[in-house]
């Protein structure tokens, strides 16, 4: 397990680790968690470096425990948060912690000697009494503690509610229960939960009298300074009905030259020397993107399947590489946004202006409208400025489908039925 270290300093996965933490990974495997809130029905990009620290505990012989939490999700954690985030109803809690235990799910192997293990929170903390808590976690924590955190302070001059004031209480709980009940000795988190792990680790010592540890990976942003794993359209999501495994290979091809060896470190497990052959190819000619290409298709496989990789990749060469009037539309269409619209319709034309809205390239027409006059929109790559322009069968390539294009990495496709 010391090997586990190595690995993790080496990939750009080790921010800060408890001093004791390398001592006890020297005498074995170990079985550590993260945990994940479900605010959404998708984990984002941002959430895979937690996942692959997971994966690569696992592949040194620990057992990863994923927790996910359906009772913690209840109040929100004020890591990093500027103010106190709405709060989820029970239902479309429980909704979006079904979804993330099928997502995380592919990443790990819940067989073997080490099988991974997912837990969700809820199953302790919604039976737990108010008394109960505060009697037992409660007391082995001062006000004084708590206010030296930095999901505490930072929040103190805007404000801070009791509710999320004892999340960390809360999460160390977690790491008490895990600790009694799956034998977990470490907690691995993002660097903003450094707080919280620390809590945890003090809670288990103080009432099991026994020495536990926590590990945490650090906060990414781009090169240029901008938040990891956000694109212009949003977050970048995990699931394929939110962000198309298209759009996901094209979210990492778009890698800056300066992120690329990090991301191919992190994000991807292939071997380090294979990592330094293609930095090394890369810098004898960086306009063949041959790092981003390796990373956009080693992530998506990860991701989402190998076969759908590869359809993302032959999409993109097609596209990207001026043969897009050439390709098979059918294949580009299932690796892209897209919206359907009956053969009917096309009679008489679709205004340009609703399709772009439909198809997700504009948020509304006014913005299809500026964007059309200043020429920001193509049909079938061809740079479209008239305003009043309507989509006809005359624009229709290989019998039903139109290829829209906004900028110039932004695509989507219409597909007509019937």
């Amino acid at each position: 397990m010391t090997d586990l270290l190595q690995t993790l300093s080496e990939r750009g996965f080790l921010h800060d680790a408890t001093p004791a933490a390398a001592d006890r990974l020297r005498r074995g495997p170990i079985t550590a968690y993260v945990g994940f809130d479900p605010t959404a029905d998708s984990l984002h990009v941002g959430s895979l470096v937690p996942v692959m620290g997971l994966a690569w505990l696992q592949r040194h012989g620990g057992t990863p425990v994923v927790l996910v939490g359906g009772g913690t999700g209840l109040i929100g954690d004020p890591s990093g948060k500027r103010a106190e985030r709405p709060m989820l109803g029970v239902e479309e809690i429980d909704a979006n912690v079904a979804a993330l235990r099928t997502q995380i799910g592919r990443f790990l192997s819940f067989e073997g000697p080490n099988a991974a293990r997912m837990r969700d929170n809820a199953s302790w903390l919604r039976g737990e009494s108010l008394l109960d808590f505060l009697r037992d976690t409660g007391k082995h924590f001062t006000v004084n503690y708590m206010l030296q955190k930095d999901s505490v302070k930072s929040r103190m001059e805007t404000g801070i509610s009791f509710t999320e004031f004892t999340y960390m209480l809360l999460q160390a709980h977690d790491f008490r229960h895990l600790y009694r009940a799956e034998g977990c000795e470490m907690q691995m988190g993002g660097s903003d939960q450094w707080g919280n792990i620390t809590a945890g680790i003090e809670l288990v010592a103080r009432s099991e009298g026994v020495q536990v540890h926590g590990l945490a990976f650090p906060l990414l942003t781009t090169a240029s300074g901008t938040k990891f794993g956000k694109s212009e359209g949003g977050n970048i999501w995990l699931d394929p009905a939110r962000t198309s495994p298209y759009q996901f290979y094209q979210f990492w091809l778009n890698t800056e030259d300066a992120d690329a060896a990090r991301n191919l470190r992190l994000f991807t497990f292939l071997p380090l020397d294979a990592v330094d052959r293609a930095l090394a190819e890369h810098a004898a000619d960086p306009s063949r993107r041959t790092a981003q290409r390796l990373l956009a298709l080693e992530v998506t496989a990860v991701v989402h399947g190998r076969d759908e990789a590869e359809r993302a990749a032959a999409a993109s060469a097609a596209i990207f590489g001026g043969a897009a009037g050439d390709a098979d539309y059918s294949a580009l269409a299932g690796t892209m946004p897209n919206c359907a619209v009956p053969r009917a319709d096309l009679h008489d034309g679709i205004a340009l202006t609703d399709v772009l809205v439909r198809a997700g390239l504009a948020s509304s027409k006014g913005e299809a409208r500026r964007g059309i006059e200043g020429r920001g929109f193509s049909i079938n790559d061809v740079p479209e400025s008239d305003v009043g322009r309507r989509i006809t069968v005359a624009d229709l390539r290989q019998s039903r489908y139109v290829l829209l294009r906004k900028g110039k990495k932004n695509y989507a496709m219409l597909v007509v039925e019937g």
